[in-house]
């Protein structure tokens, strides 16, 4: 991984969030994807307009990979692929709510090495690099120790805690939710919460950067059956998403069908 990964992500991401905030309280055109009726806005292109001129201008042969821009396959033949949400949780943007973030992902052969994600409007920047540890605006974070999932704070919708998804009845967790998965990880990754979770197929721009943030902040983070995440699929998607300190993942993978 180029030492100055980072650094450019750092750089895109503040630039990415002086143009979303710019949009805020004014019209934002918001129409609704066919594919799944999510919804995008003039921020969401804007903001993927200029990521993708700040970072393939910075790294031309570098894959891409965007919520907001058509797939090309070319991105599975480069080592190294810039995995980007524009803006993850564009509802709450559109609500005007501050938890939505800009979650920017450098991945080589799989694995994220660089990552961050960042929240303009509450001026939270989570950043990791493989095997340097993550940080929250420059403090290093780890997760907490909490290890029985009757007593876990986590992050989830409600639909996660159907009885379908736990044989012997959902643990006694007490529940909270955030629209953007990157700052859920974040927040697990920073201790404020034990765990977080989702089971339905969860698309790569979403995750790859918390990936690594939780990770290298000592978190164990895989699909909903316990597979190790991989990035750069061809269908861009992991079979939903598991996070917490090894000791309480262990344990929720074990209430798990």
């Amino acid at each position: 991984m180029p030492a100055n990964d980072l650094a450019l992500l750092i750089d895109a991401a503040r630039q990415a969030g002086e143009i979303a905030r710019g949009f805020v309280g004014g019209p934002l055109d918001v129409q609704f994807k066919a594919a799944d009726d999510s919804p995008v806005t003039k921020a969401d292109l804007a903001v993927n307009t200029r990521l993708a001129q700040v970072l393939r201008d910075a790294r031309p042969h570098y894959g891409w990979l965007s919520e907001e821009t058509p797939d090309d396959t070319a991105r599975l033949a480069s080592k190294r692929v810039f995995i980007i949400d524009p803006i993850d949780g564009t509802r709450s943007f559109i609500a005007g709510e501050k938890t939505w973030a800009h979650a920017l992902a450098v991945v080589e052969d799989g694995r994220t090495t660089a990552a961050v994600v960042y929240l303009p409007m509450m001026d939270k920047l989570y950043t990791a690099s493989l095997g340097k540890g993550a940080r929250l605006n420059d403090v290093p974070i780890a997760t907490s120790a909490v290890s029985a999932p009757d007593q876990a704070q986590v992050l989830a919708t409600r639909a996660s805690l159907k009885p379908e998804w736990w044989p012997g009845g959902p643990p006694d967790m007490r529940r909270s939710h955030r629209p953007s998965l990157a700052y859920r990880q974040s927040l697990v990754a920073e201790g404020r919460y034990d765990a977080m979770f989702t089971f339905r197929p969860t698309w790569e721009w979403d995750i790859a950067a918390g990936a690594l943030i939780l990770s290298e902040a000592g978190a164990r983070i895989t699909d909903r059956r316990g597979a190790a995440l991989r990035f750069n699929a061809p269908q861009p998607q992991a079979d939903g998403l598991v996070a917490a300190n090894p000791a309480l993942h262990g344990a929720l993978l074990a209430r798990l069908t």
